[in-house]
């Protein structure tokens, strides 16, 4: 099938009992059952739900995975991807992650014995030089905020050559646009509250895996601690991806408009998108996705300034999150990103004066309209 078909149809058969269309939001704690051992494989509504489960089956389909598991947040699904690594062993880290990821993996999961490391791993060659040996090689693509660029056949590459799994936050991109399985990827992470849900009104997560072994484990992981995604969530998610199709498009024609506004503005002093074709990793990101997306940073030199932007615009709302039809405005230092130190921060290049923004669905003049007024104020 194709994507479209796959986003409206895919793991939503017409309700048995009353040919709904739309999957129902099966609200239940429990099942009742036929007797000692005998059920209609439902028994607990942590172990099975048939909204979570369509949702799972939707998204396994859109990023061409054998299997996918929801939980309750992307973070919940980051963690439960990191319990395929065990004490003693090491996890590299492309630099520049999301502020929560790093957050979780040097704050809580390096307590546990798991060594983590953060490289640079925009050039494959050179961070294949510095990586040494790991059990798993974490990435982002583009990278949160600076959108950095990781060429994820050739890190599959490095990976397979170390027996580490490679997985990828895909949460920018979406399988809209990109599809890390496909170029060798072994389990893809999103927070299902961005561009999959699309609306701004559910936080959730998930992890697509590429094999069944696999599948299996996060499956037990799931059921075993518990992290789950409402069935009101499931099925607002579910409702999300019906649209993806064509939310996605729309998103990216507008950032088209948005960034080289930003980028030609005298009072901006760099535009960090991998659809500009001066950026460093232009043609890597062209090679492995089919659009450029909808997440744009820019700098403006100081906090100040930042300051004066976020605190004009009017139809851009300042906020966490991104990946919502309404455009969001956000300030990775005191943001996203606060949980890095000053020092670190400074090392990656997020500076006080940088904004992000994540481009919504609205007309694009009024858009370009609103950060030109704000503009003004810088």
């Amino acid at each position: 099938m194709g994507f479209a078909t796959d986003c409206i149809h895919a793991g939503q058969a017409p309700d048995p009992a009353t040919g709904a269309v739309t999957v129902p939001i099966y609200q239940t704690s429990t099942y009742v059952q036929e007797g000692l051992g005998r059920h209609k494989g439902y028994e607990y509504a942590r172990t099975h739900n048939l909204t979570r489960r369509s949702l799972e089956k939707n998204l396994a389909a859109l990023e061409g995975g054998a299997d996918a598991y929801c939980f309750a947040s992307g973070m919940a699904a980051t963690q439960a991807v990191l319990t395929f690594v065990k004490a003693g062993q090491r996890v590299v880290v492309s630099d520049n992650v999301y502020g929560g990821t790093h957050r979780l993996f040097t704050k809580i999961l390096a307590g546990y014995g798991v060594e983590f490391a953060f490289l640079d791993a925009s050039h494959p060659e050179a961070f294949a030089a510095r990586a040494e040996r790991f059990d798993l090689l974490w990435i982002e693509t583009p990278t949160n905020p600076l959108m950095k660029i990781c060429d994820i056949a050739a890190l599959a590459g490095v990976a397979r050559a170390q027996g580490a799994l490679l997985v990828v936050d895909n949460t920018f991109m979406s399988p809209y646009f990109q599809k890390p399985l496909a170029l060798g990827a072994d389990i893809v992470v999103h927070s299902t509250t961005k561009f999959l849900n699309g609306h701004s009104d559910s936080v959730g997560g998930v992890a697509v895996v590429a094999d069944e072994k696999h599948a299996e484990w996060l499956r037990f992981v799931q059921n075993a601690a518990g992290a789950i995604l409402s069935p009101f969530d499931s099925w607002l998610v579910l409702r999300g991806t019906k649209t993806l199709h064509m939310r996605m498009p729309r998103h990216e024609e507008n950032t088209c408009v948005v960034a080289p506004f930003l980028y030609q503005h005298p009072k901006v002093q760099a535009v960090y998108w991998p659809g500009l074709p001066g950026h460093p990793n232009h043609a890597v990101h062209k090679k492995q996705a089919s659009g450029f997306g909808a997440l744009v940073s820019f700098d403006l030199g100081s906090r100040d300034a930042a300051g004066r932007l976020l605190e004009s615009v009017r139809l851009c709302s300042l906020g966490e999150s991104l990946g919502g039809v309404e455009t969001l405005i956000s300030h990775p230092a005191t943001m996203t990103h606060a949980g890095y130190t000053q020092p670190e921060r400074d090392a990656l290049g997020i500076t006080d004066g940088l904004v992000r923004l994540s481009v919504g669905c609205e007309d694009a003049e009024d858009l370009v309209a609103d950060l030109e007024r704000a503009l003004r104020a810088v």
